[in-house]
């Protein structure tokens, strides 16, 4: 069994930056990737981006050129660092892996 935790989320004015981390407690699956997704009030969830065990990469346009997604040494750690936030940013974001791995969720906020 996979478990997942996130940490990092909070309020941040607009154009600031957060750091999102989430670390997986068992043992992972390399074939599947880790990555984050959002979900904002009245919205369905979203892909943020995606990194595979490889280091490769996906990200949602609209967060492209301002969000970064690493994995640690041990690869079962995926940060998310995002920076020049709006306020459309604005949702919780939770960490997932494969199809039935997700965490609790954190929430960012950008607001002034």
């Amino acid at each position: 069994q996979v478990q997942l935790m996130e940490s990092g989320g909070g309020l941040v004015q607009p154009g600031g930056s957060l750091s999102l981390s989430c670390t997986a407690s068992g043992s992972i699956f390399s074939y599947y990737p880790m990555g984050w997704y959002r979900q904002a009030p009245g919205k369905q969830r979203e892909l943020v981006a995606t990194i595979t065990s490889l280091g490769d990469t996906n990200y949602a346009d609209s967060v492209k050129g301002r969000f970064t997604i690493s994995r640690g040494n041990f690869k079962n750690t995926v940060y998310l660092q995002m920076n020049s936030l709006k306020p459309e940013d604005t949702a919780v974001y939770y960490c997932n892996h494969g199809p039935r791995f997700w965490g609790q969720g954190t929430q960012v906020t950008v607001s002034s």
